[in-house]
């Protein structure tokens, strides 16, 4: 069960881009937006220290949050931010209102264990790639976890983790595979380092390949000529 962060917001009355911009500039509060429910689109304004802060713990973009409206309590979640493009500050934020029993998508982040003593590491060298971050999860916002694990220890050099072969925690499904089976998406990997002994192989063979195919053409120029 997800445990709940606070932030402090206000009802934002001016409207526009140049009062967004003055928001940011003269008072270091950034504007956002809280939405959904059965309640219309609310403006907010949000001091931008709070917020930069709480969002240094990765937990804070899948947890249930309480937003402070005055003397109002808003669950939400963090559905968007809009960062600047050089200074990677914050300048908008979005949340969405859930309800406690309308299951909800959520990103939640991925947490891989035991890389350094990887079997496909370790013992034979290999390099792990990562090909997922984070996994799209549906489930009452009580039982969207915090992280989800997936460990590493005994995947060996050429092996793909899927989706199906991790354990979500109960209520929790993958958004993915209940797509089918043809979504069952590659979540890491152990690849072999370049210039290994199955690079050497592939190499070979692609090789043998070509010169199969030039002794081919060869045979077929030389048919051609007899018969001129």
């Amino acid at each position: 069960m997800s445990d709940q962060f606070e932030l402090n917001a206000e009802v934002r009355t001016d409207m526009g881009k140049g009062a967004s911009r003055r928001l940011r500039r003269d008072a270091g509060v950034i504007p956002a937006i809280i939405y959904g429910g059965d309640k219309d689109p609310t403006p907010l304004s949000m001091i931008r220290k709070d917020l930069e802060k709480a969002l240094e713990n990765e937990a804070y973009y899948s947890h249930v949050l309480t937003i402070n409206v005055g003397k109002d309590k808003e669950k939400a979640i963090l559905k968007d931010l809009q960062r600047h493009p050089a200074k990677n500050r914050v300048m908008h934020a979005d949340f969405m209102r859930i309800d406690d029993n309308v299951a909800l998508r959520v990103n939640v982040p991925i947490h891989f264990l035991n890389e350094t003593s990887c079997y496909g590491v370790k013992t034979q060298g290999g390099i792990i790639q990562h090909q997922q971050t984070d996994i799209e999860v549906q489930c009452l916002p009580a039982d969207i976890p915090t992280f989800i694990e997936v460990d590493m220890l005994e995947v060996e050099t050429g092996q793909i983790v899927h989706l199906s072969e991790i354990a979500l925690p109960a209520g929790v499904t993958s958004v993915a595979l209940a797509l089918g089976e043809d979504h069952d998406l590659a979540v890491a990997s152990v690849i072999a380092p370049k210039g290994s002994d199955e690079d050497l192989d592939a190499v070979s063979a692609d090789a043998e390949d070509v010169e199969d195919g030039e002794g081919a053409d060869d045979s077929k120029s030389e048919e051609g000529d007899s018969e001129d």
